[in-house]
């Protein structure tokens, strides 16, 4: 990776990860960056599962991005494991300069080496540019997906 680094998030990496979920117009109505705790939170709970990440990718010691990578063991598929990747970021002034690709290729190897049968992720309907992004990465749009706020 051209001088992009990954590596687990830790509470430092808190304050740049919230950033960049509030500088996005979803997450502008449902971040909020006043109070850190449940962030740091989700973090401890996040680190000591086994089967989740979150990623921080830096460039020269800097965060420049992050996604979350979560391995689910199901029966169908023959008992597959399958990766999820979830809240990928990259920071607004890098967009187009292919960060993203490197991370989606990146958790796609990545999900290899665990032995993963698949690699899936959701992506909410009005990022018709993020639909784009993952159909050029070779993902295709086959389930609808349903969400139920608690």
């Amino acid at each position: 990776m051209s001088g992009l680094t990954l590596r687990d998030v830790t509470a430092a990496d808190v304050p740049a990860l919230v950033a960049m979920l509030v500088d996005d117009p979803l997450g502008a109505t449902r971040e909020s960056p006043d109070d850190l705790t449940p962030y740091l939170d989700a973090v401890d709970a996040i680190s000591t599962d086994p089967h989740n990440r979150v990623l921080v990718a830096e460039r020269d010691g800097e965060v420049v991005g992050t996604m979350q990578l979560t391995y689910l063991r199901g029966l169908g598929r023959r008992g597959a494991s399958r990766a999820q990747i979830e809240a990928v970021r990259v920071r607004s002034d890098l967009r187009g300069n292919g960060l993203g690709s490197e991370l989606i290729g990146w958790a796609v190897d990545e999900a290899r080496r665990q032995g993963c049968a698949l690699v899936q992720l959701t992506s909410d309907a009005s990022r018709e540019g993020a639909h784009r992004f993952y159909e050029r990465l070779g993902f295709t749009a086959s389930h609808v997906g349903f969400k139920l706020a608690l």
